[in-house]
């Protein structure tokens, strides 16, 4: 096989055919990571009865770590929208903030309701807000978009049991609670910075028509009954809660029969189910949309999420095999350059160029996380600082980019100077905590 520096050069030609594929030719990235696994495994000259084995190997481990787990999520998410939970929680943040700070609120809110809710649903669900805020404040609706955008990609990319978050712990072979706590820690400075503090900077200096795209629930849509704010809460922390309580329970606990019970009913999976089952039991009775519909569409978007985050990982796969994720490492720690802040800049660059921060993710991941131990880093760390690199630089060639410019009635400009912008300092902001966490490395628990 290949080795040496023609590796390097390899691994960056993948890149590039991979950019060309999705961006230019507009393949679909599935297909794409797929065929650019199987010729760049070719290409290193891996043996043939290898290569499809590699493949789909990568493919099926990946999935046998998240595959259940974002089909359960996905799920609970369409419930939480349905029934107006969403909502619910945000009127309570903002509550709390009051009206001045409002953005900050806002901004927090994102980063809640983003934990099982995707992206692109919670923008459209709480873009409803911005206008109303906006008229009452007379803050620009710039701030706003700003801050619900950050604050909602920030815990996209930091919190499990998010699809992204989840793939890089699987892959790192870091502690899943201690993971969520930590990533809790450093999501919250990096969306008050880059969405509340860059927000109120960038919407004093544009202006903006006020005008904010309106989204048509049908009648029939929208929920039954008001639901209330402590069961929408309840709901919104029980898987969370779940996985915690398992953490905890090993570290205060081990080795009893308590700790085994807690572990089984913390395990991601059974904690995402269990909320699942309640929160069918307590929330479908606030809920108009018909249930075939609400599995229906669910099951739509976990599909595609399924298939890519496992052509990620077979792709992932092809890299390890071939050593040039050995390679590229061993050269990069030649430069000098600190192991965090490379993983940091793998993910920024794979980020910007597939405009997907789940592929950027769980594609770095893939590569650096397996070496954790090597590179004598925590995987905490290291899976954060992957994490952190997911965050910013959403540019024409991401979905969730124009989300923002559509919902955020921005011209593309104002979207990148708000969105594209305040997401990168969000994710340098982010990388910052990473580093000074790793100062308490061996005092903390799990660094």
């Amino acid at each position: 096989m290949v080795t040496g520096n023609m590796l390097i050069l390899i691994f960056f030609l993948a890149l590039a055919g991979l950019f060309f594929l999705i961006l230019k030719l507009k393949v679909e990235p599935f297909l794409s990571l797929i065929g650019i696994a199987f010729v760049t495994a070719l290409i290193i000259g891996m043996p043939l009865n290898e290569v499809a084995t590699t493949v789909t190997q990568g493919f099926g481990n990946t999935l046998t770590g998240v595959g259940i787990l974002i089909g359960l999520g996905v799920i609970f998410g369409q419930f939480l929208g349905a029934s107006g939970a969403v909502e619910k929680i945000a009127a309570a943040v903002l509550r709390v903030f009051g009206i001045q700070k409002s953005p900050a609120g806002l901004a927090l809110t994102g980063t809640a309701v983003s934990i099982p809710v995707f992206f692109d649903a919670a923008f459209v669900i709480l873009s409803g807000l911005i206008k109303s805020l906006s008229k009452k404040t007379g803050i620009s609706v710039i701030s706003f978009v700003t801050a619900l955008g950050v604050g909602l990609i920030v815990s996209h990319n930091m919190i499990a049991p998010t699809p992204g978050p989840l793939v890089v712990a699987e892959n790192t072979g870091a502690e899943l609670g201690l993971f969520i706590l930590y990533g809790i820690l450093v999501a919250i400075p990096a969306t008050l910075v880059g969405g509340y503090l860059y927000g109120l900077f960038i919407g004093k200096r544009m202006n903006h028509s006020g005008a904010i795209e309106e989204v048509a629930v049908s009648v029939e849509d929208q929920p039954k009954k008001e639901i209330s704010t402590g069961l929408s809460f309840f709901m919104l922390a029980l898987p969370i809660v779940l996985i915690l309580a398992n953490t905890v329970s090993q570290l205060l606990f081990p080795g009893t029969a308590f700790a085994s019970a807690l572990g089984f009913i913390g395990e991601k999976n059974v904690a995402l189910l269990i909320s699942v089952i309640v929160g069918i039991i307590l929330l479908t009775p606030y809920i108009s949309i018909p249930t075939n519909r609400l599995y229906s569409e669910a099951i739509s978007s976990a599909g595609m999420i399924i298939l890519i985050t496992g052509a990620g990982g077979a792709f992932g796969a092809v890299i390890n095999k071939s050593g040039i994720g050995d390679h590229l490492i061993a050269t990069m720690q030649s430069w000098s350059i600190p192991v965090l802040l490379l993983a940091f800049i793998f993910s920024q660059i794979l980020r910007a160029s597939l405009g997907s921060a789940t592929v950027a993710l769980v594609t770095t991941s893939s590569i650096l996380g397996p070496m954790a131990v090597d590179l004598g880093v925590s995987p905490i760390l290291l899976g954060l600082a992957i994490c952190a690199g997911g965050i910013g630089l959403s540019l024409p060639n991401d979905s969730g980019f124009w989300v923002v410019n559509r919902f955020g009635k921005l011209t593309v400009v104002q979207t990148l100077k708000a969105w594209t912008l305040g997401g990168f300092i969000a994710g340098l902001t982010a990388i910052t905590t990473v580093l000074i966490l790793s100062l308490f490395s061996g005092i903390l628990p799990g660094l």
